[in-house]
């Protein structure tokens, strides 16, 4: 039995239609109601999952797997080169740091932060000598951090630390100050209430913060959600960012060799994404996809910098581009297929050479300060874990920096990219990784992830607990669905707004595609997905409910009529739209809100929805409210279970411990549900 859920009806009105919202008062994640909801709801989903006989298994197997030596790849500041590192079962990374040939030391060990492990790191940077560092944590897994400033040497903390800091970079100007960016703290809670005005402020070392100078933003006519400022690397000019969504942004440009300059700008409007990379003294190098949906790179003197006197540098081609800087070149990563293809340039717009990488997957690095003799970059791909590789930029060779040693054969597996119609005929990739030798006879239990939005490009990546997966006979696919970046700024837009529908049917079509080659059937098949990937299957499920077997929205964006009100929502007004901007916008939006179209009288399937108590991203009201819903609607046995973790965020600097435990119960659940008696490989697990 699921817990009693009140009803407490509100009615709110669009456009002469009301819409009741039954339960309205989950929103309030402070009050003793809600809290006493998600420990009832909490004590029956895990009382449910305290009976699948393998969940315990798959613990210990995941924690097996992933307890191998993690190393991030190396960056120099100062005398000092730094790298990130977990022994295994860490709860979180370590940064060590060793000068010349001396063994490495602890710098900064965010286990230390807190008891349970909930306390992660989340920016490190450092002042131009490299003897001062700023570093940002968050509690809980919330979005609000503080910044800690400290001695590099001795490692103590110098001033007091900056409190309420959300959505932000920390960028020095020289050994001085630096640039961090946030909201004023919204009254009511700080994990739920609006948050719409983003400043970007200067941080002079040795002063109170309450002395911080607002540098851009905090005009109430001109709003901006998402403020950002960094530095070119001779300090020369500050580069500012705003934006009124996270797709489209206005750039901003200061000469600080004359305090008495003024801020300059570059594009006034939100119709492109554009950001300055680098500069060589006058000369502005720019990455836009202003007329170019795929990204160039572009010079304009810092004179006269809007767009009309851009002169295409690397110019746009069919795939798209992203780019980086290091050792006084540019190396454009250009993204095949959502697989990685890399090519040098000097900054006379030479092309020096394409770099070959280790194999196909996604490349990553390439990056670093301009006099830097050796670069650094990390390749995977499914079936391989995360490796780092020290370049040499003017030979263009490299050799392996470090490779984990994972008790896994990448030869037992197999990954292949196919292309399947969607409804309306686009041509959709998928990538599906499995054990070699797989019979393709229905029954194989698989996995379909999917995201399509906000311009991200699911690109292949290793994952321990995919490995996991795969060793009992599972099948993990990813749809690199319309609504993502994979083939740029078009393949985005295709997938907002009012043409959203065409991502929930290219994950449909997906999920037919894999029936159809009888990699699975839908009493196999489960389908998963995070954030705006939680709205996917949440509408993918509303709409079709007999297609799989499984559904796992995580920290999803559930309820479409006010996601805008919490927090940074409105933000994602560029990808949705909202209900308040017209009639039919509004019913469009109410036609898939997963919160809105779960039906009285449907056989949905077996839901496990996850989320956590400190998301103040997508916050918990809307699985709350999905989940209410969902119980008080469902017809027959299939279970409808939340579990909501407590002092979690919306994923990141979440404790290994945590991650490891919530995967042993959404694999549980799915194979539980599947109806697995026992783990299909049990005895090599």
């Amino acid at each position: 039995m699921y817990p009693k859920t009140n009803k407490k009806p509100v009615v709110d009105s669009y456009f002469g239609i009301d819409i009741v919202d039954n339960y309205r008062w989950l929103e309030d994640d402070e009050s003793p109601e809600t809290k006493a909801w998600v420990k009832e709801e909490n004590q029956v989903t895990f009382k449910y999952l305290d009976q699948i006989p393998y969940r315990k298994q798959l613990k210990e197997r995941l924690s097996k797997l992933w307890n191998y030596e993690k190393i991030g790849t190396p960056f120099i500041e100062g005398d000092y080169t730094y790298f990130s590192k977990n022994d295994g079962l860490q709860n979180q990374n370590v940064i060590y740091r060793t000068k010349g040939n001396s063994e490495p030391e602890i710098f900064l060990d965010p286990n230390t932060f807190s008891e349970d492990g909930t306390t992660s790191l989340g920016a490190l940077s450092f002042s131009e000598d490299g003897k001062t560092a700023a570093y940002s944590i968050s509690e809980g897994g919330s979005d609000w951090r503080k910044i800690i400033i400290i001695d590099v040497e001795t490692k103590t903390t110098k001033e007091d630390v900056l409190v309420d800091v959300k959505f932000s970079g920390i960028s020095w100007y020289k050994n001085e100050g630096f640039y961090y960016s946030s909201y004023d703290k919204p009254t009511g809670s700080e994990l739920s209430a609006k948050t719409d005005q983003h400043k970007l402020y200067y941080h002079k070392l040795d002063t109170s913060q309450k002395d911080d100078t607002i540098i851009f933003g905090g005009t109430p006519a001109e709003k901006h959600r998402y403020v950002g400022g960094y530095l070119t690397e001779d300090f020369k000019y500050l580069v500012i960012t705003a934006q009124v969504s996270t797709s489209g942004n206005k750039l901003f440009i200061k000469d600080l060799s004359d305090k008495n300059n003024e801020l300059k700008p570059i594009i006034e409007t939100v119709e492109s994404d554009t950001y300055v990379i680098d500069n060589r003294n006058d000369t502005l190098f720019l990455v836009t996809n202003l007329n170019a949906p795929n990204k160039k790179v572009v010079t304009v003197n810092f004179t006269n910098p809007t767009a009309e006197n851009w002169q295409d540098f690397i110019p746009e081609t069919e795939n798209v581009l992203s780019i980086s800087t290091g050792s006084n070149y540019l190396f454009a990563h250009y993204m095949v297929d959502a697989v990685s293809k890399v090519f040098q340039y000097n900054f006379t717009g030479e092309i020096i050479r394409e770099i070959n990488l280790p194999g196909i997957g996604s490349a990553g690095g390439f990056s670093g300060k301009t006099k830097a003799k050796e670069l650094y970059f990390s390749f995977t791909n499914y079936n391989t874990p995360n490796s780092s590789y020290k370049f040499n930029p003017k030979e263009g060779n490299y050799k392996s920096y470090w490779k984990p040693k994972v008790a896994f054969n990448a030869d037992d597996y197999v990954s292949q990219q196919v292309f399947y119609p969607s409804k309306d005929g686009t041509k959709i990739p998928m990538i599906i990784t499995h054990k070699k030798g797989m019979e393709l006879n229905g029954k194989n239990p698989t996995i379909l992830y999917g995201y399509g939005g906000f311009n991200i490009s699911l690109t292949p990546a290793f994952s321990i607990a995919n490995v996991v997966w795969m060793e009992q006979g599972g099948i993990y696919a990813v749809a690199n669905l319309r609504g993502g970046g994979e083939y740029g700024k078009k393949w985005h837009d295709a997938g907002t707004q009012l043409k959203k529908q065409n991502v929930f049917d290219d994950f449909i079509a997906a999920a037919e595609f894999l029936i159809s080659k009888k990699y699975t059937t839908s009493e196999y098949l489960a389908i998963r997905g995070g954030s705006n990937g939680g709205l996917l299957v949440g509408a993918t499920m509303t709409q079709r409910p007999q297609l799989a077997k499984v559904v796992l929205p995580a920290v999803g964006v559930l309820d479409m009529l006010r996601y805008h009100t919490f927090t940074a929502g409105a933000g994602w007004a560029y990808d949705y739209g909202t209900a308040n901007d017209s009639k039919e916008m509004f019913e469009y939006l109410k036609g898939y809100s997963p919160v809105h179209t779960i039906k009285k009288g449907v056989k949905y399937p077996a839901t496990l929805i996850t989320t956590g108590d400190h998301d103040d991203r997508v916050v918990p009201a809307h699985s709350f409210k999905f989940a209410a819903e969902l119980q008080e609607k469902q017809t027959g046995d299939n279970p409808t279970l939340i579990r909501i973790e407590t002092n979690a965020g919306h994923g990141a600097g979440t404790p290994v411990a945590k991650t490891i435990a919530q995967y042993a119960d959404i694999f549980g659940f799915t194979l539980f549900n599947m109806g697995f008696k026992q783990l299909p490989n049990s005895k090599k697990s």
